[in-house]
């Protein structure tokens, strides 16, 4: 189901770049975490930071490439999800918590199982009436692709999502990202991602190799070298296409809110899937003229992202 947007960017912020880069910069200093560590099948660990205090309802946030919990994004969503009633809790992926894992892995697009620990985690914490889903870039790609994969299987007290700027197609967004404009960009992430190698080749030696590390330039060179091979897949197209969420809309069955802005820098065409959309009546898709990339400022220094994500829950979950 298509929805048209309300949103307009401040006018003070014109392009993408500015509604992308400007709300990273904010300071979200009223926001305590209690962090817990859970245990997954594998042997190894994710870490979530809650924001707590024994509601009824739950929010889960989730970040994208190379966030964590801290990320201004998360922490203004939890904020404002505590100020509507809402308990929070912000899921550090990965290698994603300031520690090195147990295990080769690191955490990837797909990684849907380490989200269903998560909220099993959350349930036996507390008997939750009602859990929703916020998840950005690609842990909204990781959202979607959980709820399709579950189907009529989530547990009961799911309720909802709400993604933004999500890469619903990986390889088209792999390559929006390596266009030239979006070179500084590119090169924070990898760099960013080579620290976390050889934070875990430390940790783990002989398990993982850094030989040729500073050779690579892109997330296709990074993905083909470790992310695929360290998971399974047989290559890096292998990988993207395996956990694309594109692929598992039509099997979601709980109300599902994707934005994506029309002047996102790190999507594709493919990454806006209109027609797929169309003709599903649980996944709703808003496109905005402007937002930028896990941005959407407003007036004044807030962000319009979790203002949408509580509008759209309030809608959802009482119809």
């Amino acid at each position: 189901m298509l929805i048209e947007s309300t949103y307009r960017s401040p006018w003070y912020l014109p392009g993408a770049d500015l509604q992308t880069v400007v709300p990273h910069l904010r300071s979200i200093r009223d926001v305590t975490y209690k962090r817990q560590r859970v245990e997954l099948d594998d042997g190894d660990f994710v870490d979530v930071d809650w924001s707590a205090k024994e509601r009824d309802r739950l929010v889960i946030v989730v970040h994208g490439l190379e966030g964590h919990a801290g990320r201004p994004y998360m922490r203004s969503t939890v904020r404002a999800f505590n100020r509507a009633g809402w308990d929070a809790l912000a899921w550090n992926m990965r290698a994603c918590s300031g520690e090195v894992n147990r295990t080769a892995g690191f955490y990837h697009a797909g990684l849907s199982a380490d989200l269903a620990a998560v909220l099993e985690h959350a349930m036996q914490v507390r008997a939750y009436e009602c859990i929703v889903l916020v998840g950005f870039s690609l842990g909204g790609n990781l959202i979607l692709k959980y709820l399709g994969e579950q189907g009529t299987r989530v547990p009961a007290a799911l309720r909802a999502a709400a993604t933004f700027s999500v890469p619903c197609d990986l390889a088209d967004a792999a390559h929006a990202i390596h266009r030239r404009r979006n070179a500084i960009y590119l090169r924070r992430f990898i760099r960013h991602l080579r620290k976390k190698v050889r934070r875990k080749a430390a940790a783990l030696p002989g398990v993982i190799d850094v030989e040729g590390l500073d050779d690579l330039r892109d997330l296709r060179a990074f993905d083909s070298r470790y992310t695929a091979p360290v998971h399974g897949y047989t290559s890096a197209d292998d990988y993207w296409a395996s956990n694309s969420c594109i692929h598992f809309l039509p099997a979601i069955r709980i109300p599902s809110l994707i934005v994506n802005a029309n002047n996102d820098t790190f999507l594709g065409t493919r990454c806006y899937p209109y027609e797929t959309v169309r003709s599903l009546d649980r996944v709703y898709m808003e496109v905005p003229h402007s937002g930028g990339h896990v941005g959407f400022p407003l007036k004044g220094g807030d962000c319009w992202m979790e203002q949408r994500a509580l509008q759209f829950f309030d809608k959802v979950i009482s119809d």
